[in-house]
């Protein structure tokens, strides 16, 4: 009985133990991202450094960039493409027995790692220098990013505003990690000439793989499980913190193992900041409580939005105002469709606006007023898009396509605000874009009046099975 026992514990102990490389994607599709790339460089070459471990006690994740190319979730791992040879070299750190008898086994530099990733060469990190010199002394052009990296809940557009902070502070000054590397590549190979791969690998993240879209999916899914479960457990009393852990609970329970970005949980005039994320106030009768949050699964983010009613049901003047935004908001929606500019969507919208605008009967001229608003700045297009890029981040890489593309993956945010009463009203689907059309990932999220109602009342909801 002893020997049996200690069998199973050793295979429990052996199935249990992390897997050295993703899941989420098979090494094929990687393969094909990094020949893809290759094409597109002439006969240079590429370096991509991936992430380095987190200083603090926090699970590490890769940065998008390296990510998308490898699939490696190693720190200090470092890419090298070349498209003359057509070849790919991964460095690793060494095996550290140490750490691994902390954490579990890591990806080290040989045979295993090839096989696993797909990567010819697997190559101990410190070869790294010698190897650079040498193309360096054969090639032109070395391309590698420019942009500082991105994470879970860390994006372009975040990274650029703290990387513009620090720049201008007169006590700090740091250069980014990207900056540092680019000094420390130029040292070793002198001759070349080093560009941004950051415009190739955004043209090529803009679109989304049918893989992709899966992991998209996913991670909508998991999102709008956690509102509607926030939608039925909302009450007044609560506090906002609470509306937030259904939502951390719910992610993890599903697997994801990171938000997509701090969790926006508004009540009442709360919501009049657009991204108020302090979460400690308390739900009063009457408050309509905006809910914005979404996770980070496998390294793809969805981005939802919900508005709902802290005691159940709309009051006759919410009832009013967020029914004609509704209205307003799947006019802009049902607009959409593919090999069209953003702006033709926005026109074809106004129409339908106009219509809808010209048969509803406001309770307030503030409320008028405030529609009539949203419909203008579509109308005249005034700091409108229709929304932002969803994908590896939260506000992905822009695609430099100004048509909608099949496969592009972005969401639909407007927002109607009422300044006399400090009233902020705004839903958030995440679409993509298809051959004859669009589809709406998160169509399943209770979103119109008795929709709402009907599910803070405990009425099941149709939730999608997980693909």
């Amino acid at each position: 009985m002893k020997k049996f026992w200690l069998l199973f514990s050793l295979t429990v102990v052996a199935f249990a133990q992390p897997p050295l490389f993703t899941d989420s994607l098979p090494k094929e599709e990687f393969a094909q991202r990094r020949a893809r790339l290759m094409e597109q460089i002439g006969d240079g070459i590429a370096v991509v450094q991936g992430a380095t471990e987190d200083a603090a006690y926090v699970k590490f994740r890769q940065n998008n960039h390296f990510f998308y190319l490898t699939g490696v979730e190693s720190p200090r791992a470092i890419l090298l493409l070349d498209a003359r040879t057509k070849s790919a070299t991964l460095y690793l750190t060494p095996r550290n027995e140490r750490a691994e008898r902390s954490e579990g086994p890591l990806l080290a530099p040989g045979e295993e790692a090839a096989a696993l990733t797909g990567i010819p060469v697997v190559a101990d990190r410190a070869r790294f220098a010698d190897d650079i010199k040498k193309l360096g002394a054969e090639r032109s052009v070395l391309y590698t990013p420019y942009r500082p990296e991105s994470q879970a809940a860390v994006t372009p557009d975040r990274s650029a505003v703290h990387l513009a902070a620090t720049a201008a502070d007169p006590w700090d000054g740091r250069p980014s990690r990207e900056t540092v590397f680019r000094e420390k590549l130029q040292a070793q190979a002198p001759r070349l000439e080093i560009k941004n791969i950051d415009p190739i690998l955004d043209a090529m993240r803009s679109i989304k793989s049918p893989r992709e879209l899966a992991l998209i999916r996913e991670a909508t899914r998991i999102a709008g499980i956690a509102m509607i479960e926030a939608m039925r457990a909302a009450k007044p009393g609560m506090y906002e913190y609470e509306i937030e852990a259904i939502g951390d609970y719910v992610f993890k329970k599903n697997n994801a193992q990171y938000p997509a970005y701090f969790g926006l949980v508004a009540a009442g005039t709360n919501s009049f900041w657009p991204h108020y994320h302090a979460a400690q106030a308390q739900l009063k009768p009457g408050d309509l409580v905006l809910f914005d949050y979404a996770p980070d699964y496998k390294y793809y983010a969805s981005d939802v939005t919900r508005e709902f009613p802290a005691s159940g049901k709309f009051t006759a003047a919410q009832r009013d105002l967020y029914g004609v935004y509704v209205d307003l908001y799947r006019a802009l929606m049902t607009s959409i469709r593919p090999n069209v500019t953003a702006r033709a969507v926005m026109q074809d919208a106004v129409k339908k606006m106009d219509a809808i605008m010209a048969s509803h009967q406001f309770t307030k001229e503030t409320y008028r007023q405030a529609a009539q608003r949203f419909v203008e700045s579509y109308r005249n297009n005034v700091g409108r898009s229709l929304g932002h890029p969803v994908g590896m981040e939260v506000h992905d890489v822009q695609s430099p396509q100004e048509l909608l593309k099949p496969g592009y993956v972005f969401t639909i945010e407007p927002a109607l605000t009422v300044p006399e009463e400090r009233i902020y009203i705004r839903l958030e689907d995440v679409l993509v874009i298809t051959e004859s059309g669009y589809e709406n990932l998160s169509a399943f999220v209770p979103e119109t009046i008795d929709e709402v109602e009907s599910a803070m009342s405990g009425a099941k909801v149709a939730i999608p099975a997980k693909r």
